[in-house]
């Protein structure tokens, strides 16, 4: 999918039809899963737990994580099964955003009775 925007949409879409089908309740894994498996059937390549290198403004590779999941080689999606999207998951996936210098991100959260998810596009001077 060449615009990362469409590329969000299907990411959206998609997670609404996996809330609706599922509900809240589930561990975190499970909707990972469940996503990793439906973006597969559209045709879209995902990675679980991908290691993403975490750099210094040098360039020095600092360290690692795992995304919980990197759509397309551009996009991370950080998964939650709470009661609700608080600071620090937003301040977690901004830092995966920079660390990594990726530009886009959601973050998704399966555990609250309503689906919630949010975008967040960082530009290359938002990197240091």
């Amino acid at each position: 999918m060449d615009d990362i925007f469409k590329l969000c949409d299907a990411v959206r879409e998609t997670g609404f039809a996996i809330h609706g089908y599922l509900k809240s309740g589930h561990l975190e894994k499970v909707y990972e899963n469940a996503l990793a498996h439906r973006v597969r059937k559209q045709g879209l390549n995902v990675v679980q737990q991908h290691e993403l290198r975490v750099f210094d403004e040098d360039g020095t590779v600092l360290g690692t994580y795992n995304a919980d999941l990197f759509l397309d080689n551009r996009l991370i999606i950080e998964v939650k099964a709470c009661k609700t999207i608080v600071d620090e998951h937003t301040a977690q996936i901004l830092g995966y955003l920079r660390a990594s210098r990726i530009e886009h991100g959601l973050l998704i959260n399966f555990g609250a009775p309503k689906f919630q998810i949010k975008k967040f596009i960082l530009t290359a001077d938002q990197f240091s």
